[in-house]
Formats: structure tokens, C-alpha cells, sequence
């Protein structure tokens, strides 16, 4: 039985003193716990620190989680961070290969694969995203798009643990834009990595494995998402900023 995951992804926003408020207004709104559902919070890597005191000193039901990381342990790698820093932070997790991290930055699928590999040696979560644009969506050849993503960002990869490695599919053309996905379309391609997930991994392993909507999710549309079979959550922007909504959306997966 895979435990759903809420995980908020706060992308350039909230100075440090706005991250630790918005923490702690979600400590307040989520303080009857959060069930099964494991909630994650990813805030700019100049806020984990506050958020990190938050979740320690208030026992907040929730995990910190980072943007990114770089693949090397340490060196001349300026403006990186690498996976014992996160660990050092508390970080349990760490989103990679979010499309706005390989549009805008160049980077691959060999990068993020070489970013899991390095997050999960230390013992942190990696949550990898893939996902197709408007044209490969239009063109109908979105699922071996985003199949052939999972191939490459999991080549290599030991998963004994399922629960330690987690996906987010997310249509690009659907972040930020106003326009998602449906469900039908969510369960389409998730369950497509599912199957690509069990040939590689066996299908044991494969079942074991989150698999995460992401686009324009939000309180309103997430419990249509959460209803189908190979969809375990939401990997959330926008709704995420703001402890109300986001505390809604872990409700609703509940």
C-alpha cells in the first residue's frame, strides 16, 4: 500500500522570514495531523534553514524537501549545493529534473540521473520529475516522450526501498498556465511509467513507487487526480504558498 504524498514546491518565492511564517501557519492549519499522507515542503535553499527550525521546534507533520542539488560532493562548484549540505539541514528530500530546472537551465535526463543516484547514497528522497510540452502533447507521442525520460532518469538506479524514490509527472504545457491535465490524462501517462517502472524494477518495486501529479494542481481539482489508480499525489506550486490552501489539498488526500 503506497502512502499518498502532498509535496509543496514554493520554486524563487518567500524571503527567509516569509518561509518560516508560511511554515508555521501550515504547522497551525495541519495540527490534527496528516494521516497516512506524507506532506513535504520544498522552500528556496535560502529558507530551508528557517523552515528546518520550524519543523524540529514546533514538531511540525511535515518534511523538508529541497529544489535542487548538484551530483558532486564537494569543489570549485560555485552557487551549488551539495547532498550532504541538504542532509546537514535536514532535508529528506529533493525535487530534480523539474522542467523549469531543464528548460531554462539545459539541464538533461543523464544530469538528473546522476543527481538520484547521488541524493540516494545519502539517504535522501529524490523526487523526479518528467514531463512533455504542448507541441509532444499535440503530436500524440507524449507518452514514449515522457516513458523514454523514465528510461534514462532511472537507468542504473538500486530502488530496494520503493518508498524512497519518488516520481512527479507534470505536463509542462499545464504549469502555471491556468490549464491542466484531467484525470483521464493524469492516468494515462502515470500509469504508462508505472509499466516502464516494472519492467526495469519488477513490478513489486514498481507497485511500491509514488507517483506524483504536477500542473496546476489545487484544492479543487486534486481529489479527481487522487481517484485514479496510478496517481498518488500532487507535487504542488502555486497552491503551496499559501498554508491554507496547500493544508486543504493534504485534507483532501486524506
Amino acid at each position: 500500500m503506497r502512502n499518498r504524498m502532498i509535496a509543496g514546491n514554493w520554486k524563487m518565492n518567500k524571503t527567509f522570514t516569509e518561509g518560516v511564517v508560511l511554515a508555521q501557519g501550515l504547522v497551525r492549519e495541519l495540527e490534527g495531523g496528516t494521516g497516512d499522507v506524507d506532506v513535504v515542503v520544498c522552500p528556496p535553499t535560502v529558507d530551508l534553514k528557517g523552515v528546518s527550525e520550524v519543523i524540529e521546534q514546533e514538531g511540525a507533520p511535515f518534511s523538508l524537501g529541497a529544489q535542487n542539488v548538484y551530483f558532486e560532493e564537494s569543489g570549485a562548484y560555485t552557487g551549488e549545493t551539495a547532498p550532504d549540505m541538504l542532509v546537514g539541514i535536514g532535508a529528506t528530500h529533493c525535487i530534480i529534473g523539474h522542467s523549469e530546472r531543464r528548460g531554462y537551465f539545459g539541464e538533461t535526463d543523464e544530469d538528473v540521473n546522476r543527481k538520484a543516484k547521488a541524493l540516494m547514497s545519502h539517504g535522501i528522497v529524490p523526487i523526479s520529475c518528467c514531463g512533455e510540452s504542448l507541441e509532444v502533447r499535440e503530436a500524440g507521442t507524449h507518452v514514449s516522450f515522457v516513458v523514454e525520460q523514465i528510461k534514462k532518469d532511472t537507468a542504473g538506479l538500486k530502488i530496494d526501498d520503493p518508498s524512497k524514490y519518488v516520481i512527479a509527472y507534470e505536463p509542462i504545457w499545464a504549469i502555471g498556465t491556468g490549464k491542466t491535465a484531467t484525470a483521464d490524462d493524469a492516468q494515462e501517462v502515470c500509469g504508462a511509467i508505472r509499466e516502464t517502472l516494472a519492467e526495469a524494477f519488477g513490478q513489486e518495486v514498481a507497485d511500491g513507487i509514488r507517483i506524483l501529479y504536477g500542473g496546476s494542481a489545487k484544492p479543487e481539482n486534486v481529489a479527481g487526480f487522487l481517484g485514479k489508480d496510478d496517481v498518488d499525489g500532487a507535487l504542488v506550486g502555486g497552491a503551496s504558498l499559501k498554508a491554507d490552501s496547500f493544508a486543504a489539498m493534504v485534507k483532501a488526500a486524506m
